[in-house]
């Protein structure tokens, strides 16, 4: 068996367009910069963009006629990705509302660069929906709770993460049947959370402000105290999720000595030698994204198996491979190679005066735009290709938890709006002068109805656009496999 740095092959044993509605005109970045730069203070800066953009100008959406329609949109988003798989990634966005936002990044970026903007860019998440917040190991087994997916993110509009979380919050708090209220509450506080966490932030000195509100420190900052016994449970479940539990289940021994995966179609299938000798050999790759002092832990794994498995919502059909490192006591680690397609945000930032330029490889704008975002990032994050494509490499099972938003109790809902509000904030002030996002936001709430306002309305709108996609799977017009 080779090592992790010697991995020409495995030892496998046994088995759009449309016209843009005029909005008022908006400084750029650059120009509020040169504002700062001439003497303004960065919270002068921010305070003098609401002459061109009220913060009331949040308040709404009205699809123009060029919007592509849902259907439309999700067959181009499915360009590319594994065609056998395009109908599981249908059925899951199919099943809820909630579930289409998810897997509709693209659409709403559409929308959201025909609404008003500021201007004022940062290091955005581009899919900062309720789902993607949650609990990961760091590397001394403590549990950290922040953003946890990146597959979009680019440098863009902070308003488009606050607008993509608040509506998320409306349509999971409507499939866990909480009223209209409640719903647009969660969306209002998640706002005000990163509104007040965007200022406490910025009156820190720089260092920090960079660490600030620890992860013990988040549920007395955000008033989410109904929300500890969840939390509690998700950790404790969190603990557990680890590579040799994974590994347990998903692989067997195999004679002489180590272990295999078993096929668990459609999610978990073995790959023929040749392609899993690709994603081996792309790993020695990898180790030369990393920090040297990473290479001597590595060194010490063998790889002994690769297999596909099926990820996420919006991810399904891209690919994704598993890979089973044993060190020598047997232990395993397992290491997710995940292909990293263009960010679904991308034709849609020139539109608002964003160039994002060229990009050099999409698994390390994956990477570099999460360690921009984080506070604690996983410390095996990595990417590397196989053949032409791109990929990100991370720890798979790293202790990861979440909370389900749409099965959360009403009273829960709001604890969990203001704890990702405060996350998304402290994501977006570590390459955002948060003086610059807090000048312009206020101290008073006329933001967080405004952002509440638009969350409602869009949420009904992707009720809508979800609606169009189940007729259609109905109708035959889409192939969907349901509950997989």
């Amino acid at each position: 068996m080779g090592g992790i740095g010697d991995v020409t092959a495995v030892p496998r044993q046994g088995e759009a367009g449309g016209r843009i509605r005029r909005l008022p005109r908006v400084e750029g970045f650059a120009e509020v910069s040169a504002r700062a730069a001439a003497g303004d203070s960065p919270k002068a800066a921010g305070k003098a963009l609401r002459k061109d953009v009220p913060r009331s100008a949040h308040d709404g959406f009205a699809p123009d006629a060029g919007r592509p329609d849902a259907v439309t949109a999700v067959e181009e988003s499915n360009r590319g990705r594994i065609e056998e798989l395009t109908p599981i990634r249908v059925g899951r966005m199919a099943a809820t509302p909630f579930a289409f936002l998810r897997g509709s990044a693209g659409l709403m970026a559409y929308d959201l660069a025909r609404t008003p903007l500021t201007g004022i860019g940062a290091q955005i998440c581009g899919d900062a929906h309720a789902g993607n917040f949650g609990l990961y190991g760091d590397a001394r087994g403590g549990l950290v709770i922040d953003l946890n997916d990146f597959d979009e993110t680019v440098h863009g509009p902070w308003e488009w993460d606050v607008k993509r979380l608040a509506t998320s919050l409306v349509l999971a708090g409507r499939e866990a049947g909480a009223d209209e209220d409640i719903c647009r509450q969660a969306a209002h506080d998640a706002t005000g959370a990163y509104r007040r966490t965007m200022r406490l932030l910025a009156k820190l000195p720089a260092l920090d402000a960079w660490n600030a509100i620890a992860d013990e420190e988040l549920v007395s900052h955000t008033d989410a105290h109904d929300l500890l016994g969840t939390l509690e449970r998700v950790s404790e479940k969190a603990r557990n999720n680890t590579s040799g539990r994974f590994a347990a289940k998903s692989t067997i021994g195999v004679e002489g000595g180590g272990r295999r995966f078993v096929d668990a179609p459609p999610v978990l299938r073995r790959i023929p030698d040749q392609e899993a000798a690709a994603v081996a050999g792309s790993l020695g790759a990898y180790l030369e994204t990393l920090s040297p002092d990473r290479l001597p832990l590595l060194g010490r794994y063998a790889i002994h198996d690769v297999a596909f498995r099926v990820v996420g919502t919006g991810s399904v059909g891209t690919r994704s491979y598993v890979v089973l490192l044993l060190d020598h006591r047997g232990e395993p680690l397992v290491l997710q190679v995940k292909e990293a397609r263009p960010s679904a945000l991308l034709p849609h930032l020139p539109v608002v005066g964003f160039a994002p330029g060229a990009v050099a490889h999409e698994g390390r704008r994956v990477v570099l735009g999460q360690k921009r975002m984080q506070v604690v990032s996983d410390f095996l994050l990595g990417w590397t290709s196989v053949g032409e494509l791109p990929f990100q490499v991370r720890q798979f099972r790293n202790r990861k938890g979440s909370v389900d938003p749409a099965a959360l109790a009403a009273d829960q809902l709001d604890d969990y709006a203001r704890m990702t509000g405060a996350l998304l904030a402290r994501a977006h002030a570590h390459s955002a002068d948060p003086w610059l996002i807090a000048g312009y936001c206020g101290k008073n709430e006329e933001l967080d109805e405004a952002v509440a306002s638009f969350a409602v309305t869009y949420a009904d709108r992707t009720e809508a656009d979800h609606g169009e996609l189940v007729r259609a799977v109905r109708e035959g017009r889409v192939a969907a496999e349901a509950g997989v």
